[in-house]
């Protein structure tokens, strides 16, 4: 059996959605797993997906990514006022999810683990022999190794970014409130709004398949391909997208044009 490459987009705690995705995908000790960041705030229950997390990096299969959530939160526990602001963007769902008996949790209540999770095992970004993974964006012209936070952690993806790579960019962050993947054939969005009405997308870079779960029990299987918004970039021989910057500013260019 082939070995996957598979990346599931943000879980934001969605923890019962994630353990249905995991059943359907069931991921084997030789695929490989990448998770695009932000496990916490806005979904019930944050813990129960950082135990997840941690139990998958034990298996040894598991490739975490750090998202802005993350950085919200471990800034919060070293500054009041950051505390206050990761509150108002998901955090009290958070402590919610560690409270015990209608008690109020605090950090103190975190485990240790979650916190080392969070600040020693998930890392900035992640680069294969044909794709990049990050949590938002980045900068086309510049290597892993230099791109900025802000691109990386913050950046919406809101148009193509071809990566001077050639390599295809696999990003979560910008949420997609249709449910829907977004792929701009040289990059492509898997946050499909998880914990609102949407779904928890995992992709097999490979082959294109994709599976969602929801909340409720739900489960959808699709192919990228079908959700591609880029029909002007030109076509290789072998049909697959050439993203040479020169053609991609001439086809924006002749797009510009017809507007």
């Amino acid at each position: 059996m082939r070995d996957r490459t598979l990346a599931i987009g943000d879980i934001h705690g969605c923890s019962t959605a994630l353990d249905y995705l995991l059943e359907i995908v069931a991921p084997g000790s030789g695929d490989t797993l990448i998770t695009l960041g932000d496990y916490v705030n806005k979904g019930k229950d944050s813990k129960g997906v950082l135990d997840r997390m941690i139990s998958l990096h034990e298996r040894g299969n598991l490739v975490a990514l750090k998202g802005n959530h993350e950085i919200l939160m471990l800034e919060g526990r070293e500054n009041p006022e950051k505390y206050r602001t990761w509150l108002n963007k998901g955090g009290k769902a958070t402590l919610k999810s560690y409270s015990k008996r209608e008690k109020s949790a605090t950090f103190r209540d975190i485990p240790e683990s979650h916190w080392h999770f969070l600040e020693n095992i998930c890392i900035d970004c992640y680069e294969t022999e044909n794709y990049i993974f990050v949590h938002a964006n980045l900068d086309p012209d510049l290597p892993l190794s230099r791109q900025p936070d802000s691109k990386l952690f913050w950046e919406k993806l809101t148009r193509p970014v071809v990566h001077y790579s050639g390599k295809t960019v696999i990003c979560g962050h910008t949420s997609q409130k249709n449910g829907k993947p977004l792929h701009f054939g040289s990059a492509i969005c898997i946050d499909t709004w998880a914990w609102g009405k949407g779904w928890l997308t995992c992709l097999d870079v490979e082959t294109g398949q994709f599976w969602q779960t929801n909340r409720q029990g739900q489960f959808k299987i699709g192919d990228i391909q079908n959700y591609r918004h880029q029909p002007w970039l030109p076509e290789s021989k072998e049909g697959s997208p050439i993203f040479g910057r020169s053609f991609f500013s001439k086809a924006l260019a002749i797009s510009s044009r017809g507007k």
